[in-house]
């Protein structure tokens, strides 16, 4: 297709600015026209353009993204576009994989992989969807959404908890991407978008069933996670939490989630006690359930107790500057701490290793660790980087006696760490950043 990468950019952002637009004038318009858009040559390329840069394996049919660049992606794109406007698109099933649960290895979560032409279809369907959800979508939102971030809800419960919020309502939702009502999630959609060809396209998509160990699974519930579309029909879902908490609960407490995990901090128990209660309810008319041993209450005040969220432990510390006052702070969770140790791990511990070189190992694990300390480096996490660093530095220790077949380990003398120095292996300590950027709405 003869068109540059700048061009169809521009032309489906103009496309979604122009949704978004219409969507923000009327609340209760719905879209009709919306098809047509997702099969436009400009929306597909751009569709394909996101799912390469994505990456992703093979679906269920094995075709892979470097097949379909050997065969000519203009090629696929045409056919593709010719499958929809002809009625004949149907989406595969899923394959599913299982993989580790950070900080949990030995606990495996289900991850559906839908093949590479259904991925684009659902990135060309999310690009005209999603500006016309994003007009309706609450500030307490912060996942998957464009211009938003975990940084950002993090920061909010920050602020927000030193303003005198601190009983929290630690929120956890069963089973959620599995649970999902197709029903109720089709009838959210259909409050804004009428146009039956792409309502028969996302109930395609949550009816392909799942292909596991050769046998097919057809799905009564749930979006596999994985889809390209996934995460803005899981939005949507819970956009319906954030429209009756703003519109009903907002004097009990403030709500903050990131996709399906979220906390609501409340000023005093009894507002946390039925916010909880609340909450239910709300989980109930969405056909989903609160998990009855992982939600909890938590009181905060003077450092009583924390909770977990977006992958850092937060917990009331007293002021060492003005005792008498507490700040809420945050570092790694255990299970982030225990995640980053067997990644070390893994790049270490096999035997198959004892064949590379020290810098080897060092260059395998400085994308890691500098992945993982851009993430965590924002708080009160400088104890907690250090423990890395030492752990890091036994791993090391351990590799390089194994591979000199030496008998001590040898890593609280001179040489290892002059070494480490030398094939520049990223230390995590020193690189927090505490930030103090006020809470942002955009």
């Amino acid at each position: 297709m003869p068109v540059t990468a700048n061009h169809i950019r521009n032309k489906t952002r103009e496309l979604q600015r122009t949704l978004y637009v219409a969507a923000k004038r009327s609340a209760r318009r719905r879209f009709h026209a919306l098809y047509d858009k997702v099969c436009r040559e400009d929306i597909l390329v751009r569709a394909w353009a996101e799912v390469k840069a994505n990456r992703g394996a093979a679906g269920v049919d094995g075709q892979t993204l470097a097949d379909i660049e050997a065969r000519g992606v203009d090629s696929f794109l045409r056919e593709l576009r010719a499958e929809l406007l002809a009625r004949r698109y149907r989406p595969q099933a899923v394959r599913r994989v299982y993989i580790p649960k950070p900080g949990r290895p030995a606990e495996r979560r289900p991850l559906g992989i839908p093949g590479v032409r259904d991925r684009v279809v659902q990135q060309a369907t999310k690009l005209v969807l999603e500006p016309i959800f994003e007009a309706d979508f609450r500030d307490c939102s912060y996942g998957f959404r464009p211009r938003r971030s975990a940084h950002l809800a993090l920061e909010r419960v920050r602020v927000t908890a030193n303003q005198g919020a601190q009983w929290v309502v630690d929120a956890d939702i069963q089973s959620f991407f599995d649970e999902i009502d197709h029903d109720v999630l089709l009838k959210l959609v259909a409050r804004r978008v009428s146009d039956r060809q792409v309502l028969k396209l996302i109930k395609g998509w949550l009816r392909a069933g799942v292909m596991e160990e050769g046998e097919l699974r057809r799905a009564i519930s749930g979006t596999p996670q994985g889809g390209v579309i996934s995460p803005l029909l899981a939005n949507i879902v819970l956009h319906e939490l954030d429209r009756v908490w703003e519109q009903r609960c907002g004097h009990l407490g403030v709500l903050v989630r990131y996709a399906d995990d979220f906390v609501v901090l409340c000023r005093s128990e009894a507002a946390a006690k039925e916010s909880l209660r609340r909450l239910g309810i709300v989980m109930e008319h969405l056909h989903l359930q609160m998990h009855p041993e992982k939600t909890r209450i938590v009181d905060l005040s003077r450092g009583q107790a924390g909770f977990d969220f977006l992958g850092f432990h937060h917990r009331m510390r007293e002021s060492w500057r003005w005792p008498g006052r507490w700040y809420l702070q945050k570092w790694p969770s255990p299970r982030a701490m225990k995640a980053i140790r067997q990644k070390v791990k893994d790049t270490l511990a096999p035997r198959h290793v004892l064949s590379n070189s020290l810098n080897d190992c060092v260059r395998a694990l400085n994308p890691v660790l500098r992945g993982w300390a851009q993430y965590f480096r924002v708080g009160n996490s400088n104890h907690k980087f250090g423990q890395v660093d030492r752990y890091v530095t036994y791993r090391l220790a351990l590799f390089d006696q194994a591979k000199h077949q030496r008998h001590y380990l040898g890593w609280s003398g001179p040489r290892l760490p002059q070494l480490l120095d030398a094939a520049k292996l990223y230390r995590l300590t020193g690189t927090v950043r505490y930030s103090t950027r006020a809470h942002a709405t955009t």
